[in-house]
């Protein structure tokens, strides 16, 4: 399952992702966690300290050999140079799996032991002094739409973004690329803001949105949250010693989340695997060529005429990859 944590800057989105995946471990679930955020908060809310936190590798430095590694033996594509984010698998590309080692895990992705269970973390990378007029942070998130269009997973296999505050995600398809996303929100008139946002942009894609009130403290900012949310709100969770804790450095064990809010968190893992029983693989490889197509349009402009859009393996995406996902991948090569 691919699953999305949305909302307004401070909302509280990093710190229930943490928690939704700290459930999950617990549970005995595969998880992979990926921070897309330009503030790369996701590594300390699930215990790591600030140095290791800096220390984890970014998926933005390592964009050309994740490319050199997905495009395998595609004929369509050339060279990992005119492989773009949006870039749909054909055949002869290689595909990522969530329970497997492969060479975009070994380089990226680092194990993060919990006190029940633990997750992999992928993590961006932060914008950087380097990228300051040169590049824009979509650059880094682009790895992370290329390793969704290159993902297959299965029942009770998770992965967990913790994406960009707002609605600055809709820069990109990276919106369509999930079975289920959670937006959180506080009950404000900022913190529903967003939510009429990502809630309009998001209709025309059929993108699946479910709200968790935040921060919710009393009969009136459930009512508040009922009345401007409506049936998008799943459920509320409230003020929490555990959680504040946390944020003060403690690392206080799971089991001691209050019944009230561990509950919230069964709920919307019961909630993203109905999710995931409701997944349509025809739109989603559909969407992935759309957006391939305006991404290639507009790279290839810039890069005088080169037609990326003749990368896309339609029979590929729309047929095989799109019924079950799976595909022989070549042998790896080091990344």
């Amino acid at each position: 399952m691919k699953i999305a944590f949305v909302g307004k800057g401070g909302s509280g989105k990093t710190t229930l992702s943490a928690l939704f995946i700290r459930h999950l471990a617990a549970t005995g679930r595969p998880v992979i966690a990926v921070d897309a955020d330009i503030n790369q908060h996701l590594g300390p809310a699930l215990g790591l300290t600030d140095t290791q936190a800096v220390e984890l590798p970014s998926l933005g430095a390592h964009l050309p050999q994740l490319k050199e590694y997905l495009r395998g033996s595609n004929p369509l594509i050339r060279s990992a140079d005119e492989m773009i984010k949006t870039t749909p698998p054909g055949r002869g590309s290689r595909l990522l799996r969530i329970v497997e080692e492969n060479p975009v895990y070994t380089a990226c992705a680092r194990p993060i032991a919990l006190d029940e269970g633990s997750v992999r973390l992928l993590a961006t990378g932060a914008f950087t002094e380097e990228d300051l007029g040169v590049a824009c942070y979509h650059s880094k998130v682009g790895a992370v739409e290329l390793l969704l269009n290159h993902l297959v997973d299965g029942p009770d296999e998770y992965l967990v973004t913790d994406m960009t505050a707002g609605s600055d995600s809709f820069a990109s398809g990276l919106f369509t690329r999930f079975d289920l996303t959670f937006l959180v929100a506080e009950p404000t008139r900022k913190g529903v803001s967003v939510y009429r946002q990502y809630r309009d942009y998001a209709r025309d894609f059929g993108v699946q949105l479910r709200v968790i009130g935040n921060k919710v403290q009393g009969p009136d900012d459930l009512a508040f949250l009922r009345r401007e949310v409506g049936d998008d709100l799943l459920a509320t969770f409230g003020q929490s010693d555990w959680v504040r804790r946390l944020e003060q450095g403690a690392e206080p064990p799971l089991k001691s989340l209050e019944p009230t809010n561990r509950a919230v968190l069964e709920q919307l893992r019961i909630e993203a695997e109905a999710a995931y029983e409701r997944r349509d693989a025809h739109r989603y490889t559909e969407q992935a060529v759309l957006f391939h197509r305006r991404n290639a349009e507009s790279w290839a402009n810039a890069k005088a005429g080169i037609d990326l859009a003749t990368q896309v393996d339609e029979d590929f995406v729309l047929g095989e990859f799109a019924a079950d996902g799976e595909q022989a991948a070549p042998t790896a090569v080091a990344v």
